[in-house]
């Protein structure tokens, strides 16, 4: 049962487990990024309504931590398995993904102008929304 738990090991054993099941027709690109997209939601709905310090706090309960877990599994096994599905390497796709945000969002020192707020210094025309996006 304890195949490589890399990236490759994983897909393989999500594919056997669907191959097994004949749910390969239904693994087409359109029904993984669906599926992805509920199992995020489903992760996003554990913090709906918790304050922000409850957020930070919700891996002391145990019966929280493991619904959390398990929906970062869900997430997870939908992504790699909507990688293989059309080939992306999504730790290369990641990657390269930092590598463009680094250049993209330069390091900028706090109080080293602009000001605070919402003021960038005029640097780069990012605004607030961009300095915390993975875009």
């Amino acid at each position: 049962m304890t195949e490589n738990n890399d990236v490759a090991g994983l897909q393989r054993r999500l594919a056997d487990f669907a191959a097994a099941r004949d749910w390969q027709p239904y693994h087409t690109p359109k029904n993984l990024a669906a599926a992805l997209s509920v199992e995020a939601a489903e992760l996003l709905e554990i913090f709906q309504w918790l304050t922000p310090e409850q957020a930070e706090r919700v891996m002391d309960d145990p019966e929280s931590a493991h619904r959390v877990a398990d929906e970062v599994a869900d997430v997870l096994a939908y992504l790699l398995q909507f990688c293989q599905v059309l080939g992306v390497d999504p730790l290369a796709a990641l990657a390269a993904k930092i590598d463009r945000n680094e250049v993209r969002f330069p390091v900028r020192r706090r109080g080293g102008g602009g000001g605070g707020g919402g003021a960038n210094g005029g640097t780069n025309g990012a605004t607030d929304r961009d300095r915390h996006s993975s875009e």
